[in-house]
């Protein structure tokens, strides 16, 4: 039970994050313009974010500490004079990591449709519902630990100066401010 608990917790930053109030909307009605939502708990941008294995910030304890990812670090290649076998192995990361996110992508998409589903068709129960949250919860766990397992490989694949120069290309580095980040700045990825 911990454990589905712990794969829970991981993912509710996804779900958290889907349930804002957008943009424009009033604070009286601030669901309003979700309603039309094809599943109402994820964005066109979300559910796009998934089908295509993008990180969506799901690796941001990682890259924030020194845990290159394979596709920003690829992006800097030259600057970090990676070596064609490096190159290799990154593209292989990036690779085996989308096609990993793309099916749990697409596993959390349809369990979000069959709970909207449920409650949809009117007869939402405490059973149906602790079913998919729960599952919601493990492939929201399990997609992010894709990610972030991913930038494990990542840095084992760098050296300790490639993963210092990465680190300050990306402005993560508070004391060499790079391209307009401002000191210490943080780009979203």
């Amino acid at each position: 039970m911990r454990r589905v608990a712990s794969a829970a917790l991981a993912g509710l930053w996804f779900v958290g994050a889907a349930a804002m109030a957008q943009p424009g909307s009033s604070p009286s009605q601030p669901y309003a313009e979700l309603h039309d939502r094809q599943i109402k708990a994820l964005s066109p941008e979300q559910i796009q974010g998934l089908r295509s294995g993008r990180g969506m910030a799901m690796a941001l304890p990682a890259e924030l500490n020194r845990y290159p990812g394979p596709m920003h670090a690829l992006e800097h290649a030259d600057r970090l004079g990676l070596s064609p076998d490096q190159r290799a192995a990154l593209e292989r990361q990036m690779q085996a990591m989308r096609t990993a996110a793309v099916s749990l992508g697409e596993r959390l998409i349809a369990l979000e449709a069959e709970l909207d589903a449920l409650f949809a068709s009117g007869v939402a129960n405490g059973t149906g519902i602790d079913r998919l949250t729960t599952a919601i919860g493990i492939a929201q766990g399990q997609l992010r630990a894709v990610h972030l397992r991913t930038h494990l490989e990542t840095r084992a694949t760098l050296s300790e100066a490639q993963v210092a120069e990465y680190v300050r290309l990306r402005g993560y580095d508070a004391s060499t401010p790079v391209g307009g980040h401002g000191s210490g700045g943080h780009r979203r990825h």
